[in-house]
């Protein structure tokens, strides 16, 4: 990636680091310590701000969608391990807002095109899919409670394979839940589609044991 990439981006991440409301996304979580014990189960793959600065640093991206991801990844693990409404999932939805509102700028600035309606430069394998909307979201969630037990089962399954941070499980209680808020537009598009081909072909068997709703119902932490 050129150098004015790597500058800029380095720049931006910084930024958003120097901000005080970013203190507890600097640095990978200390779960250990605070006795989040079930951390390492549900936040599959750590990241934080810290990193991201040592990464772009060491020149280690392929391209500035890279970095971008894994900023987005620092906020997204917060909403999987937090309530939905909690102090720390606000503040990640706040500092994602500011994060995409500058990326934005970004890539204009390098004459780059969005991909997936939000990142660019270089972003391969990913396939321009449409950012869903709420009332996809709502749709998709809907649609979760009238298809087959069977056919859900393959939802968690291929959810939990190529998106698995949509996906929480609770062995004690044998629940899995689907948090549609953390689904990527890829992966939302291609599980959508099957969805809507299960509704279409079933009359409709409603689910009991995966909650589809966009929020994210477990208390939890950063």
């Amino acid at each position: 990636m050129p150098s004015t990439q790597w500058g800029l981006m380095g720049k931006l991440v910084q930024q958003i680091y120097s901000k005080g409301e970013s203190e507890p996304f600097r640095d990978a979580v200390d779960w250990e310590s605070l006795g989040l014990y079930d951390y390492p189960q549900i936040v599959k793959r750590p990241m934080d701000l810290g990193q991201i600065k040592r990464k772009i640093e060491k020149e280690e991206y392929a391209s500035v969608n890279d970095a971008a991801n894994d900023v987005r990844l620092v906020w997204q693990n917060c909403k999987t391990y937090n309530a939905d409404g909690s102090d720390f999932y606000n503040l990640a939805d706040t500092l994602s807002a500011k994060f995409e509102d500058k990326y934005a700028k970004l890539l204009k600035e390098l004459g780059l095109e969005a991909v997936d309606g939000k990142s660019g430069a270089g972003g391969a394998g990913t396939s321009g899919a449409k950012e869903p909307s709420l009332e996809d979201k709502k749709l998709f969630a809907k649609r979760l409670y009238k298809i087959s037990k069977e056919d859900l089962g393959k939802v968690i399954i291929e959810l939990d394979s190529i998106c698995p941070q949509a996906i929480t499980k609770n062995s004690a209680e044998d629940q899995v839940e689907i948090n549609v808020d953390n689904i990527d537009a890829e992966s939302f598009s291609k599980v959508m589609q099957f969805v809507a081909t299960c509704v279409g072909a079933d009359g409709g068997t409603r689910r009991k044991k995966s909650s589809g709703n966009t929020k994210n119902k477990k208390a939890r932490t950063s």
